[in-house]
């Protein structure tokens, strides 16, 4: 029987990727037409029907309102977004990528893909991380561990490293930005520092481009096209097609013809763009993220002169500017000879295979890019305050850790204790982001100053688990901290998957437990008859031995499917797919 897969996937802001690691390589999966990159773009066409990446992708300049792109900025807010005049979760749109990920993993193995290493932004905050938990959960993946993005890429470039040595990773994505130092000792990659923005990235190179393209437009035509959505998808499009040729050439030339109508004349748009003037608009943008660089070195309690390596990561490091002004600061060339787009997901892959068991060239200690904390009374500028922001756990602290400290009651026979956590940096905690809050009621009749025992634990995940326990009687209270985004509950939960189900048009997740098994045939046949083709496009690459033996299983499965019998499928599929992966590796 082969051994269940787990995978690796790295959900994009601008692309998303799945891959798988074996017998010591990492492969990125193919969709079926050979592309390893999905498009981060969902879309419902006229008649229907769903469309994701590149269709979805296209789609959108003609029909924005029936697409939606870069849903990863939105991920854990509560507000829905709207597609086809129907209403999503944030959640729902990253699961509908995740289940055509899912999908082309099952397709390229041929077999059920259940399970998955995520990535996040290492700046995501709990909330941010809790709904991609779902998402994947959504699209029918239990999500055995999430790992931030830098990290990720750090575990490709620098695997089986030995000697010691002091990296930053530069991670510059469609939506995100994170920088993380990572010291490489003995196989151990340990993330000591991280920093970043999760609304700074490719997307606002192209939000540039298209205030630029709308100036020229009102300034030689008197026309404004932002009331025309049609016009501004073209003008996306054409920004994000400029940019990337900008990385290669110093020039690019932007032509939409029609791109709308103003007083009945058509609107035709024409220009050239220079690398410097591009240049010129992002830098404000290259600076933020050198901010965020210096920062993350100070949390690391090291110079630029102690940085002996820096790592590309995101389709938005291809911008020349960044390389220089890198190049700039740490008087050595930044790294990228492993794909930029894809190394995140290589690095997933990688470790999907150590969660599983098996043994990898790396070992991952990873951080937490917070500091968290509880407010409390004590002194704030000179003043007494019930705000003042007391860290429990601090950033850059190794993960998993867990935490405590004991607080008091303030007054005789006090009743309960309120509980507020909070994330941030500042003293004031009201300056802080308030993630979490909870009463702990019944206390004891005590004295003041009773002492209460607050724990906090961050898991692998970087999700948040608190409790408060009263000290003398025992009296506890434990919450796992969700923000103010409500975790789905399971009829939540099963209404978000019967509305995925209905979209991808087919039941095809019967087989996990507690969902309906009435069409579970359906899932069965469609994973059998995907083999019978992997299988037949293989067969001449195999000995003659395995040759025999494809053969033998093929002629079962197709028996087995003929006469419709399900269960006769299992142990035909199990074998064929057992010698497909010896065969691919």
């Amino acid at each position: 029987m082969a051994e269940e897969a787990v995978v690796g996937i790295d959900l994009g802001t601008t692309n998303s990727e799945v891959a798988i690691y074996a017998q010591g390589r990492v492969t990125v999966i193919p969709d079926a037409e050979g592309r390893t990159i999905l498009p981060s773009f969902v879309g419902v066409a006229e008649d229907g029907t769903l469309l994701v990446g590149e269709e979805a992708r296209n789609q959108y300049i003609v029909f924005p309102e029936r697409t939606i792109r870069s849903i990863k900025r939105r991920m854990g807010e509560a507000e829905p977004v709207t597609m086809a005049g129907q209403s999503y979760l944030p959640q729902e749109i990253s699961a509908i990528i995740l289940k055509r990920l899912k999908g082309m993993a099952e397709a390229h193995l041929g077999q059920p893909v259940r399970k998955a290493v995520i990535t996040v932004p290492a700046y995501f905050s709990d909330a941010q991380r809790q709904a991609t938990r779902e998402a994947g959960e959504i699209a029918g993946l239990e999500v055995l561990r999430m790992i931030n993005e830098p990290t990720a890429a750090a575990l490709v470039y620098e695997a089986g490293r030995q000697e010691g040595k002091k990296i930053l990773v530069y991670d510059l994505g469609g939506g995100t930005f994170d920088v993380s130092v990572v010291r490489i000792e003995q196989g151990v990659v340990e993330v000591i520092s991280s920093h970043g923005n999760n609304h700074l990235g490719g997307d606002d190179f192209d939000e540039k481009i298209v205030s630029h393209l709308l100036d020229h437009l009102q300034t030689t035509q008197g026309v404004d096209a932002t009331p025309d959505p049609r016009a501004m998808a073209r003008l996306r499009r054409a920004a994000e097609a400029a940019k990337r040729f900008l990385s290669d050439h110093p020039y690019a030339r932007i032509e939409e013809e029609y791109l709308l109508e103003h007083q009945g004349q058509p609107i035709h748009l024409s220009l050239e763009l220079s690398r410097d003037g591009y240049e010129a608009m992002i830098m404000p943008f290259i600076d933020q993220t050198l901010e965020a660089v210096h920062t993350a070195l100070s949390g690391a309690h090291l110079t630029s002169s102690a940085v002996e390596s820096i790592l590309l990561v995101g389709g938005a490091t291809r911008t020349p500017l960044v390389v220089r002004r890198l190049e700039e600061i740490f008087g050595m060339r930044p790294r990228g000879e492993v794909d930029p787009d894809l190394c995140v997901a290589m690095g997933a892959a990688i470790q999907a295979a150590s969660v599983q068991g098996q043994e990898v060239s790396a070992v991952l200690v990873d951080i937490t890019p917070y500091t968290f904390g509880v407010s409390a009374l004590g002194e704030l500028n000179g003043l007494p305050s019930s705000d003042l922001f007391v860290p429990v756990i601090h950033k850059n602290s190794a993960i998993p850790t867990h935490k405590s400290e004991v607080f008091y009651t303030v007054v005789e026979n006090q009743p309960s204790v309120e509980v507020r956590i909070f994330q941030g940096e500042n003293p004031d905690a009201r300056k802080n982001r308030l993630i979490g809050e909870f009463m702990v009621e019944g206390l004891s009749r005590a004295p003041e100053n009773s002492p209460v025992v607050l724990r906090m634990d961050l898991d692998l995940d970087g999700l948040l688990h608190v409790s408060a326990t009263e000290k003398k009687s025992g009296l506890s209270k434990r919450v796992t901290i969700q923000d103010a985004l409500k975790h789905l509950d399971e009829a939540a939960m099963a209404e978000a998957q019967s509305r995925l189900d209905h979209l991808f048009g087919a039941n095809d997740d019967e087989s996990e437990p507690g969902r309906s098994s009435t069409t579970g045939g359906h899932q069965e046949e469609v994973m059998a008859r995907a083999l019978l083709e992997k299988a037949e496009r293989m067969l001449d690459q195999a000995s003659p031995e395995d040759q025999e033996e494809m053969i033998n299983q093929i002629e079962e499965i197709r028996q087995a499917l003929e006469n419709q019998d399900h269960a006769a499928l299992q142990e035909p599929c199990e074998a064929l797919a057992e010698i497909l992966f010896y065969l691919e590796t």
